[in-house]
C-alpha cells in the first residue's frame, strides 16, 4: 500500500470481478495470451518497471515471485540513483537473480523514460511513480498494448480520473489486464468479511468509520544543486499535484474498502475540515496534516472519514462498518477482522501476503486469457478521496457531480528540471472549487 509509517504493515486486497467482455474482445484475449505473442516469442512474460522507488521495487519483487516464467527486463525513473538502488536491491533477492535481466541499454532515465520502457519489448508494466503521472503512463501503456499493474491512487484530479477510466475501457476492448494497487481487495480476511456483509451478516449498512491515524513520514532536505522541480519530485508526497495529499495517496485504501462494503456505490455529497497543525514549514510542501470528512449517501448512510499524520499521537488504521444488526471491524492487525452482533465471526489463521496475491492473480489472469480489469473501482475510489480533499481545501459542501465534473487539473504544463513555484497551501473558505 505504499505505507511509510513503520507502525503499519503491508496489505492488499481484492474482491476480483472478472469483467464481462464482448465476443470480439474475448477473441482478442485468446490471441493475446498465446505464448507465441509474448514480446520474446517464447513463454516468458517480460516486465517493465516505471518508477523505481520503494513501492516500485516491492512491486517488481512480487511480480517476479508470481510465477517461474517472469523476467524483469526494463526499468525507468527520473532519477538515475533511484533506478540503480532499485536494481541492486532486486538483484540481491535470493533466488531471483536469474529473473533480473536489465542491461544498461534497458535502464532509462528522465521524464520520458516510461516511453522507452514501453518500447523495449515488455509485456507487462508496473506503474509506481508518484500518482500524478499515473493517467499519462496508463494511457501510453494501454495504447502500446501492455498489461498494467497500477499503484493507487490512479489520479490526483478529476480529469486524471476520467483519463484512467477511458484507458481501462480501452484495455477491456484489447483484452489487457489492469490490476490496481488498492490491495485490501486482495486480502483474504477482508474478502471474507465483505462477502459476509454483502450476505447480510450485519443487516443494512448505515455508517462506516474510516480511520487513518499515523505518525509522520520521511522528508528529504533540499540540497544546494536541486532545482525547484528536483526538490518537489524528491519530496513528492508533500505536494498535492504529485500525491493528491495524503488523504488521497494513503487513505484511498480505507475509503475504497467503504465503497466495496457498499457494493461499489458512492456518496452523493461530502463536507469536512482540515489543515496544517504541525506541518507548517515550507519543507512540507502544500499538503495538510489532518482531514475530517463526512460523506453522505442518497439513502442517508454515511462514511465518517478521519485522517491524521502527527508525531506522538495514537495510531489507528481501520474501517468499522455499522449495520442494523451488528458491526464489522476491518484492520490489518493480526486477527483484527471480525463481525459482532447477531452473527459473531472472526477471521483466524494465516493469510497470504496481499501484495503478493494481487500479482499472483494478475499473472494468472494473463496466462489464462481472462484478464482482470479493476478499472472502474480504482478510478471512482480515487475520485472519492479527491472529493474529500476538495471539501477540506475549500470548506464547502462538494457533491459527487461537482467532483466528477471538476475542471481542476493539477501540475505544471511541462515536465522539466528548473524553476517551479511551490503551490500555495489551501485555506478553507478562501480556496475556491474549480
Amino acid at each position: 500500500m505504499g505505507k511509510f509509517n513503520t507502525e503499519t504493515k503491508s496489505s492488499r486486497r481484492s474482491f476480483i470481478k472478472s469483467s464481462a467482455m464482448t465476443t470480439s474482445a474475448a477473441s482478442i484475449g485468446s490471441l493475446a495470451f498465446s505464448p507465441s505473442v509474448f514480446a520474446g516469442g517464447d513463454d516468458i512474460i517480460r516486465v517493465g518497471l516505471i518508477g523505481c522507488g520503494g513501492r516500485g521495487t516491492g512491486a517488481a519483487s512480487q511480480a517476479l515471485a508470481a510465477e517461474s516464467r517472469v523476467k524483469l527486463t526494463a526499468m525507468g525513473d527520473v532519477f538515475e540513483d533511484r533506478l540503480q538502488t532499485s536494481l541492486k536491491s532486486l538483484k540481491s533477492i535470493e533466488g531471483m537473480e536469474h529473473k533480473v535481466d536489465v542491461p544498461i541499454d534497458r535502464q532509462y532515465v528522465g521524464f520520458d523514460s516510461y516511453k522507452k520502457v514501453l518500447a523495449s519489448g515488455v509485456d507487462v508494466v508496473l506503474l509506481t511513480t508518484p500518482p500524478h503521472f499515473r493517467p499519462m503512463h496508463m494511457q501510453a501503456a494501454v495504447e502500446a498494448g501492455k498489461h498494467v499493474f497500477a499503484e493507487k491512487p490512479c489520479a490526483v484530479d478529476a480529469p486524471g480520473v476520467h483519463s484512467v477510466l477511458r484507458s481501462c475501457e480501452e484495455a477491456r476492448k484489447k483484452g489487457l489486464a489492469v490490476v490496481s494497487g488498492l490491495c485490501l481487495r486482495y486480502h483474504a480476511p477482508y474478502r471474507e468479511a465483505i462477502r459476509k456483509i454483502h450476505e447480510g451478516a450485519i443487516g443494512d449498512v448505515r455508517t462506516l468509520f474510516a480511520n487513518d491515524y499515523r505518525g509522520p513520514i520521511w522528508i528529504k532536505p533540499r540540497q544546494p544543486d536541486w532545482t525547484d522541480m528536483h526538490w518537489q519530485m524528491q519530496n513528492w508526497y508533500y505536494f498535492t499535484w504529485l500525491s493528491g495529499d495524503f488523504n488521497v495517496e494513503q487513505h484511498v485504501h480505507n475509503l475504497d474498502v467503504c465503497a466495496w462494503a457498499m457494493r461499489d456505490k458512492y456518496p452523493v455529497k461530502a463536507i469536512g475540515m482540515g489543515g496544517r497543525e504541525v506541518r507548517k514549514g515550507p519543507e512540507y510542501g502544500n499538503i495538510f496534516d489532518h482531514h475530517s470528512v463526512v460523506y453522505e449517501y442518497e439513502d442517508g448512510a454515511r462514511i465518517v472519514s478521519n485522517t491524521r499524520q502527527m508525531k506522538g499521537c495514537k495510531s489507528d488504521i481501520s474501517v468499522n462498518v455499522v449495520g442494523e444488526k451488528g458491526m464489522a471491524l476491518l484492520t490489518e492487525r493480526k486477527n483484527g477482522v471480525r463481525i459482532s452482533g447477531a452473527k459473531e465471526w472472526s477471521f483466524v489463521g494465516e493469510s497470504k501476503n496481499l501484495y503478493q496475491v494481487e500479482h499472483d492473480e494478475l499473472f494468472a489472469s494473463i496466462r489464462a486469457g481472462k484478464p482482470i480489469n479493476n478499472g472502474e473501482y480504482m478510478a471512482k475510489s480515487s475520485l472519492l478521496a479527491i472529493m474529500g480533499r476538495m471539501a477540506t481545501y475549500t470548506g464547502q459542501e462538494i457533491t459527487w457531480d461537482m467532483a466528477w465534473n471538476s475542471k481542476e487539473k493539477l501540475g505544471p504544463e511541462k515536465y522539466q528540471w528548473g524553476n517551479l513555484a511551490a503551490p500555495p497551501v489551501a485555506v478553507p473558505g478562501v480556496t475556491r472549487f474549480v
